[in-house]
């Protein structure tokens, strides 16, 4: 199957972008020494696993399935955290990861016997109280945080049996947010990395995004290796993702209220959830801000406000030529939050996800129908 010829809706995966950015993460690992593990919860695409093993070395999961889903289809180690793991599940999460990191003081000492038999390394999560995310909902270090340990919680006594330290405080930031974050995270914590075997620097490393100082990344992960004597973990999600892949649509209908509106086969609030809750307004291609033919894109919901790009407040789109029913817009860079988080919403199909390897062959790895709808409801 050629590219023109995948039905929509899609989420297309790019192999030769995808490629690119694993190279780069492939640098940071051979040149900073630090292990990257890449985050389920912002890329999950099956189909791009297999390539993602080549470069990487495991996966982080968020829970049982994330977990089991490393199992199947990621090659290396499996890292598991939660804020808080179940009973009828722990045991299961403690077979499959080779890493388990605890959220407080109560879970570790619910599972630590049972972890440390197990021959698991565990870590605690701990908060630095210091962020860079650039919206409260994406900020793990805000006020009344649920996520991770404060200096002021942390018992010293209860750091036996624990092999590292974890902490998550940015969100598509830079190399200097890091060292700010780093810094901070030093000055409350440093004195417990003695002993430790390794320190998790979470996610939200923008590594793979133009502009991005990879050499200051590089910096601060060796000397933080050579200060401490300890392995260091990255896991990026977004930064695996980042501009891999699109989501192609087709028009429906057009109607005219004021303005002209194209009606799609995908949805906003279904299938871009991120665009609605960060809020962003995703590129498209083939528009241009001096175009003389203005749309903005709804979805095929019945929600008034399942509107491309109507949270973060730019909904209109530009072209030079009119659009017409049956034309295909391509939403640029949707491959990361999106696979992760959709939704079946009012009934919609899932977009499938299609693999686009280098040769320009495309490939359905996942084909989605009214079983989903019906299965979750």
């Amino acid at each position: 199957m050629r590219e023109c010829d995948i039905k929509t809706p899609a989420y297309v995966c790019e192999e030769a972008k995808l490629r690119q950015n694993l190279e780069l993460l492939k640098r940071v690992k051979d040149e900073s020494g630090a292990k990257i593990f890449i985050a389920l919860k912002g890329f999950a695409f099956s189909g791009a696993m297999g390539l993602v093993s080549q470069y990487l070395d495991g996966a982080t999961s968020s829970g049982l399935y994330e977990a089991k889903f490393a199992k199947q289809y990621v090659k290396g180690e499996i890292c598991t955290y939660s804020p808080a793991f179940k009973d009828d599940e722990i045991d299961e999460i403690l077979s499959l990861s080779n890493h388990v990191i605890f959220n407080s003081h109560t879970q570790w000492a619910k599972f630590r016997d049972k972890a440390l038999k197990m021959g698991v390394e565990c870590g605690l999560r701990l908060n630095p109280e210091s962020s860079a995310s650039p919206t409260d909902a994406y900020n793990p270090c805000g006020e009344f945080s649920r996520l991770g340990i404060t200096l002021e919680n942390l018992d010293p006594n209860e750091l036996k049996g624990i092999s590292g330290l974890h902490f998550h405080a940015l969100c598509e930031e830079s190399a200097s947010s890091l060292e700010r974050v780093l810094g901070e995270f030093e000055r409350k914590f440093g004195k417990f990395i003695k002993g430790m075997k390794w320190v998790n620097f979470g996610g939200g490393h923008h590594i793979t995004r133009a502009g991005y100082d990879v050499d200051l990344l590089i910096k601060l992960i060796k000397n933080f290796r050579q200060k401490y004597g300890v392995s260091v973990i990255l896991e990026p999600g977004e930064a695996v993702g980042w501009q891999t892949g699109y989501l192609v649509a087709s028009v429906l209908d057009i109607v005219k209220n004021g303005k002209n509106i194209a009606i799609l086969d995908v949805s906003a609030e279904a299938h871009m959830p991120d665009t609605v809750l960060m809020p962003y307004r995703p590129a498209v291609r083939g528009e241009r801000e001096s175009g003389a033919f203005c749309y903005r894109f709804g979805g095929h919901t019945c929600l008034a406000g399942d509107i491309v790009g109507l949270s973060a407040g730019l909904p209109d789109y530009y072209f030079d030529e009119p659009l017409k029913v049956g034309d295909r817009i391509i939403f640029e860079d949707q491959i990361h939050y999106t696979i992760v988080k959709n939704t079946t919403f009012n009934g919609v199909k899932l977009p499938d996800l299609v693999y686009l390897d280098q040769n320009g062959n495309a490939k359905t790895i996942r084909n989605f129908g009214y079983e989903e709808y019906e299965r979750r409801n």
